[in-house]
């Protein structure tokens, strides 16, 4: 059986007493804005080598979390560490571990694509290559083009080429597929696979876009109204979702038919019994992790954490 990069790099190494230290480890982590509570408490280990996706609504606190993880913005209590440092305290090696492609960029206006890149390049001590980085990234051809010449597809493609050249041990990703192609957004997935697979790096990944978090993330955490109100494999929270299964086949009679059940696979062998043979056009929809989200989102918040806190986030 296939292991994820989570599961591989949360097991004990062989001779080892324990698993390794998290990357990032969240304990009781609170945020206020004057008298308006931002985050309540959150709890959060994220391991070696893992592909994590924060998850939730504007105003959930998904920025505000990562901002205290950056090392952007003081926590109002709990403790954090993030590759053994409280980032309150972070200094310049410190930073130069960590790669960020955060939302906008509104600087370096006037330098060229790869005059940028290979400057960036010179403050690190084992950068990627400047080129092959512009050939992952789809920019090879706008390499001499000024950077406010990049529409913004382009520009988020340099953001996600700047937050990579230092071989970042620890990647924020903040909405990096924005104005990404098809194309261009399936060769980034591969190369996030890839840095987490072959080198171990861990990924935080934010994104309003489900699907390339189900696609990419070894774990999901949801965060709602300042609370991880769920944590697990994409599966595991697809599981968790309130909705049913729904079953779909055409009936002996020709007449379409549909049903949703806790139980799908009882009803499929329940209808193979009558049918005495094969069922037509049969179709199994389970429930997504989409389902899962809007469910979180939307429940009444006064029935209080399903995961009792963010415990489960561990």
């Amino acid at each position: 059986m296939t292991t994820t990069a989570y599961e591989r790099a949360a097991a004990p190494a062989p001779g080892s007493p324990g698993a390794a230290a998290p990357v990032i480890r969240v304990s009781g982590l609170r945020m206020a804005y004057g008298s308006v509570d931002v985050l309540h408490g959150i709890d959060l280990d994220i391991h070696r080598g893992e592909i994590f996706a924060l998850l939730g609504p504007n105003g959930a606190g998904k920025t505000t979390t990562v901002e205290i993880l950056e090392g952007f913005r003081q926590r109002s209590a709990g403790e954090v560490r993030v590759l053994g440092t409280d980032p309150a305290r972070g200094d310049d090696a410190w930073r130069g571990r960590i790669g960020l492609v955060l939302q906008s960029w509104r600087d370096h206006r006037r330098w060229q694509v790869a005059e940028l890149l290979t400057h960036f390049a010179t403050y690190y001590p084992d950068p990627r290559d400047p080129a092959e980085l512009l050939s992952v990234v789809g920019l090879t051809e706008q390499a001499g083009r000024r950077v406010d010449r990049l529409s913004g597809g382009q520009r988020r493609r340099l953001d996600v080429a700047l937050a990579l050249v230092g071989r970042p041990e620890l990647l924020f990703l903040d909405e990096p597929t924005t104005g990404f192609d098809p194309e261009a957004r399936r060769d980034f997935h591969a190369l996030i696979a890839r840095l987490a697979r072959d080198e171990g790096v861990t990924i935080l990944l934010t994104t309003h876009d489900l699907a390339e978090a189900e696609r990419l993330a070894d774990r999901i955490a949801m965060l709602v109204n300042g609370r991880i109100r769920a944590c697990g494999t994409p599966a595991e929270l697809a599981r968790r979702a309130a909705a049913r299964a729904e079953v779909r086949w055409t009936a002996p009679d020709g007449t379409a038919r549909r049903e949703r059940t806790a139980d799908p696979s009882g009803l499929v062998w329940e209808l193979h019994r009558e049918a005495n043979g094969p069922i037509a056009d049969l179709e199994v929809r389970r429930p997504t992790l989409e389902d899962t989200y809007l469910h979180m989102v939307h429940r009444d918040d006064t029935a209080g954490d399903e995961t009792g806190g963010a415990g489960e986030a561990k």
